[in-house]
């Protein structure tokens, strides 16, 4: 990959090609219902039990409209700072597969709810600009299951009609990272408006993958369609793999042929499941049973006051307010609940944010190891932000040090804990007292006269002998730069 540009550039037979990605992200629409019925959307639910008449196609069952759905997308749309059309219609995408039971799919063609936009990536040589094509909406089909039987394909239609939002980016993207900080962005604008939850283990958040291969320069190459990934892993794998398939066709002289592929995690190789469709071929035409829907600029205006302060605008708040860097800005806004908790501690405790930096430190490193040690979320954090603050107040005070702070936070999150409480029960505050700090350098520099001579003579780094001993006898109470700068002047 170019360090300067992020383009991924394979090198074969002397030849550089330059691999062109677009993404086609289908996210499940955050709601209670689905999309043309009344029928749960709880994942996890026993087979075939969230199915209404409708969602399995009885004959005369007609569809109606989830309105919140709409406003989800409209939302989603704003967050992607797109246009947001007034009149969209809903298609009827014909084709036959078992687990689709009206022979079509509800969808959006020509008209969708959501027209052209943009996601700003942060890359390591700079901002990148990715545009959005459109976003529609369109109802899930249900489940085939394979491997219950030998011989029979099971199906599971509670997912059928649930309501999906497909992001259509252009195809800007080029290379395996852009990719990947793209549908995490995508993810993260979505779980701040509430749109969407991204649980790609869940399927809320799936992704087909085109690609196609050029030398720089050309104009694009034919491209090939890989459906359905579930995973950032197997995205950045598959676009590996076949982008070195296809070079390798056009290098021995072949054609590459627009195909419709899967992708096989066990070999890591994709291999063809159709030739690639054409819009004419699923015979698009508006479903009847649904009128276009029209959508008034009273009500896209009242749904633009509801978006919250979204990834981009609140780190650019981080680094001009609290003056923190890039990026820990882009560490504490990658996920609301953290950038919530961050914020929680500060209106806590207004007097830290001159102290911003340390409040960082301590939520993404310490704090996240603790998390992650426990398997809890941080919104389910027993270390309350309230907490969190007085402990780093404690630390810049000097009534603690950064040492016993550590084993004070482990406690907070057993225990539940103040900081004050758990410090006062354990006698933990920090030794500041001039006189009580001499006594116990004396009593080092008595015990270690050979080694006192030895830092005389020019062994200078025996100073931190005579740190660790200290620090061994105040079982790690001394505050350190009072320590070290007591110690330096009566060694000398």
């Amino acid at each position: 990959m170019s360090k300067t540009t992020g383009e991924y550039l394979i090198t074969r037979e002397k030849n550089i090609y330059e691999v062109v990605i677009g993404l086609e992200v289908h996210a499940q629409v955050l709601s209670n219902s689905k999309l043309f019925s009344s029928s749960s959307t709880k994942f996890g639910a026993e087979p075939n039990t969230q199915v209404s008449l409708v969602d399995a196609a009885f004959p005369g069952m007609l569809p109606v409209i989830n309105e919140y759905c709409i406003k989800q997308a409209v939302k989603t749309g704003i967050g992607l700072k797109a246009k947001i059309n007034n009149k969209s219609v809903f298609d009827r995408k014909n084709y036959f597969y078992a687990d689709l039971p009206q022979g079509y799919q509800i969808s959006q063609y020509k008209h969708p709810i959501v027209g052209e936009g943009t996601v700003i990536l942060d890359m390591s040589y700079g901002q990148r600009e990715i545009g959005i094509e459109r976003l529609h909406l369109e109802q899930d089909a249900g489940k085939s299951i394979h491997d219950l039987d030998p011989q029979s394909t099971f199906v599971d239609l509670n997912r059928s009609g649930v309501a999906l939002m497909e992001i259509v980016s252009k195809p800007d993207l080029r290379s395996l990272e852009e990719v990947n900080s793209y549908i995490k962005k995508l993810r993260s604008i979505m779980r701040y408006l509430g749109t969407c939850d991204g649980n790609m283990q869940e399927g809320s958040l799936r992704a087909d993958v085109n690609i196609s291969v050029r030398k720089p320069g050309d104009k694009l190459g034919t491209r090939c369609e890989i459906k359905n990934l579930n995973s950032i892993k197997f995205i950045k794998q598959a676009i590996e793999y076949e982008a070195r398939r296809q070079i390798k066709i056009i290098e021995e002289g072949g054609i590459i042929e627009q195909n419709t592929l899967l992708f096989n995690p066990q070999t890591g190789k994709t291999k063809p499941m159709r030739s690639k469709e054409e819009a004419h071929d699923y015979r698009y035409f508006p479903d009847p049973d649904l009128l276009p829907l029209n959508l008034e600029e009273e009500l896209i205006e009242n749904i633009k006051k509801e978006i919250p302060e979204l990834p981009d605008k609140r780190k650019n708040r981080y680094i001009n307010d609290y003056k923190l860097s890039n990026y820990d800005s882009s560490v504490l806004t990658i996920e609301k609940s953290i950038s919530d908790y961050f914020d929680q501690v500060l209106d806590c405790h207004k007097d830290l944010k001159k102290s911003a930096k340390l409040v960082v430190n301590w939520i993404t490193s310490e704090l996240f190891a603790i998390l992650k040690k426990n398997e809890t979320e941080i919104h389910n954090s027993p270390i309350t932000p309230d907490n969190l603050g007085l402990l780093v107040k404690l630390i810049i005070s000097n009534r603690i040090s950064g040492k016993i702070a550590k084993g004070v936070l482990e406690d907070m999150y057993q225990n539940k804990q103040t900081p004050g409480e758990i410090i006062d029960s354990k006698g933990l505050f920090q030794v500041t007292n001039v006189k009580e700090i001499e006594l116990i350098i004396d009593q080092i520099l008595k015990l270690n006269y050979d080694k006192v001579n030895d830092y005389k003579a020019g062994k200078t780094k025996l100073l931190g002998f005579f740190v660790g001993q200290a620090m061994q006898v105040s079982k790690g109470k001394v505050n350190p730069k009072m320590l070290n700068d007591i110690l330096i002047k009566k060694l000398s």
